[in-house]
């Protein structure tokens, strides 16, 4: 996945297009991220030892492939490219400015 918990994001497709939010968990084996905020769901909970019961908006996971990065130097959404540098780590970079996220 070319995302990360933290990362800002913009939503591009589905009801929610066009909102901005930041990843608050990812679930990579699923290929699933959470956007504070996006895909707002309401769930009927049972009262339980935890916590009190009743009716809650919570945020549901989006597919990564409905999200797409802000880059934080320019602004803009971008898809991600990978560079493996000289000591072999692999870095994520912006594609317009070639500014590394990592």
């Amino acid at each position: 996945m070319s995302v990360i918990k933290g990362d800002n994001v913009l939503i591009i497709s589905g009801k929610d297009k066009g909102k901005q939010g930041k990843i608050i968990k990812s679930i990579p084996d699923k290929k699933m991220v959470v956007v504070e905020g996006a895909n707002i769901v309401t769930r009927h909970t049972k009262p339980s030892a935890k916590g009190r019961g009743g009716i809650q908006k919570i945020p549901a996971p989006l597919f990564v492939s409905k999200v797409m990065l802000i880059c934080p130097k320019c602004k803009k959404p971008t898809r991600v490219k990978h560079k493996i540098d000289s000591e072999g780590n692999k870095h994520r970079y912006c594609s317009h400015c070639n500014e590394v996220f990592d």
